[in-house]
């Protein structure tokens, strides 16, 4: 199957096709969703949690998503790839964003994601001039969760719904390719993306949306530790893993594995 790229998601969007978006963080998960037919595989820095560990995303370094991105880079070969960029690589100043999108292209990135509307406008506008796609990110900013007061839904008031739109509009006019909407209502998800000329991605911003992400573990029923509102478990993986290892611990144990099939 050909390779996809930034113009065939515009293409989507102009012909009403939805676009399929998945987050991996290594090479096996990304060979499968790529085999399966996935349009675009983001690693996300929500391996800060689901991978590593960490109460939220804010522990994430360039490190972490450098290693990670090169690990999935390997393993697609249809699917576009984009890379988050995780807290502080881009904040500081737009000399730092340019450096550190240009890192995540070199892992095998095609693009890089970050967080925010106007206030980081510029910062996108030269990480585009340098050539480096970018796609945004608004509403629910996880990295702003100490600001936001928590993981709340955005847009629900007057004055937040005029400056989502606003973000929205600033996020196209610096340069971005698509947009993602998080935790925005839905009928505001779908007011930004008949605005807007570029592709929008939601996650738990309703149906409206050009195309949905869902981070890997949550769809396959994997992680546990909370379960968000917009999250459809499309598996329970969880229990068969858990049966499978339990099977492996008891095999060991009673000493029939390893048997003479299994051994020199």
């Amino acid at each position: 199957m050909r390779k996809i790229n930034i113009l065939d998601l515009a293409r989507m969007k102009a012909e009403g096709a939805k676009i399929v978006m998945i987050t991996a963080y290594d090479a096996l998960f990304a060979r499968i969703f790529d085999d399966v037919g996935v349009d675009v595989i983001l690693v996300g820095d929500s391996l800060g949690q689901v991978v590593l560990g960490h109460p939220d995303t804010l522990n994430v370094t360039m490190e972490d998503m450098v290693r990670h991105t090169e690990a999935a880079a390997r393993g697609r070969k249809r699917a576009f790839l984009a890379a988050d960029m995780p807290f502080l690589s881009y904040q500081a100043a737009p000399s730092d964003a340019v450096r550190n999108a240009g890192r995540l292209l070199q892992a095998g990135a095609e693009a890089v994601k970050l967080e925010g509307g106007r206030n980081v406008a510029e910062t996108i506008r030269a990480i585009v001039s340098a050539d480096i796609p970018v796609m945004g990110h608004i509403g629910l900013t996880p990295q702003s969760v100490h600001r936001m007061g928590g993981y709340r839904v955005q847009g629900k008031t007057d004055p937040q719904r005029e400056r989502l739109l606003d973000d929205a509009a600033a996020v196209q006019e610096a340069g971005a390719f698509s947009v993602v909407l998080e935790g925005i209502p839905a009928a505001l998800a779908g007011e930004i993306t008949r605005a807007l000329s570029i592709p929008t991605i939601g996650i738990g911003a309703g149906a409206g949306c050009d195309g949905q992400v869902l981070v890997m573990y949550d769809l396959l029923g994997l992680f546990d530790e909370f379960r968000p509102k917009f999250v459809k478990r499309f598996g329970e993986l969880r229990k068969p893993v858990e049966d499978a290892v339990g099977a492996y611990a008891a095999a060991v144990r009673d000493g029939s594995f390893p048997g003479k099939e299994h051994s020199f």
